[in-house]
């Protein structure tokens, strides 16, 4: 049995306008080719031949370019919100969801493997995988350390601090929906929330290699370069 994908992909990509001005932001290209094509494409080479588009805003673009899949070698479907829904809320007007399922950003350029992280989340009893990427952040001040006199006791000129960060890469167990409230907006937050309210173990798998979220116009130009630059690194 194949496995199972869900892609969200019903944003307004307000954050990368101008760039999603005309078209939705999962059919923005790197290059000439949409970033969600791409995403597709490392999907079903890492076999996962179902896969489902949760689409909202300008929904009839993306179905018109996806179409059945069959272009792609995938059975491809469509889930369609008539109110945004936020993250995981979309889950639950999917009615044949199996038990073990991916879900995932339509706007992540990255080299991860996605068929290795699905298989240590099936190996493992938990509602919730994350896939994680580490980021620095620049900080544009100096950072000052006081003690509890407010006395200076340390001093970073403009540092460079260090995250742990979810990559929009996630491994659900389909328990998920006893969490998910119908109807109504939720997102990854408020599950992480509740799973950590309910002491569910929620599982972190950290990813080391190229990760990006192509949510800003600086972010989106440095994703076209590289992949422009290194296409079989994400296996294109």
């Amino acid at each position: 049995m194949h496995k199972r994908a869900i892609i969200l992909a019903g944003g307004r990509g307000t954050r990368l306008r101008p760039y999603t001005v005309t078209i939705p932001k999962p059919l923005v290209p790197l290059g000439d080719t949409p970033i969600l094509e791409i995403v597709i494409r490392q999907l079903v080479a890492a076999d996962f031949r179902h896969i489902t588009l949760a689409v909202n805003y300008q929904a009839e673009f993306i179905q018109a370019f996806f179409g059945d899949g069959s272009r792609w070698g995938a059975k491809i479907d469509f889930s369609l919100e008539q109110q945004p829904l936020g993250t995981m809320g979309p889950l639950r007007l999917i009615g044949d969801l199996p038990q073990k399922f991916l879900v995932m950003n339509g706007d992540v350029l990255t080299d991860a493997s996605f068929s290795h992280f699905f298989k240590t989340h099936c190996a493992e009893d938990c509602v919730l995988s994350i896939f994680a990427a580490e980021r620095e952040q620049p900080v544009d001040f100096g950072v000052l350390s006081i003690s509890q006199q407010g006395d200076l006791v340390g001093f970073q000129e403009k540092p460079r601090l260090k995250y742990l960060v979810s990559m929009g890469v996630y491994g659900l167990s389909r328990r998920v929906l006893d969490i998910i409230p119908p109807d109504q907006p939720f997102g990854f937050d408020d599950l992480v929330f509740a799973l950590l309210a309910k002491h569910e173990r929620v599982a972190v798998k950290v990813h080391r290699g190229y990760w990006l979220d192509i949510g800003r116009p600086d972010d989106y130009e440095l994703a076209t370069r590289d992949f422009d630059q290194q296409k079989s690194r994400f296996g294109i």
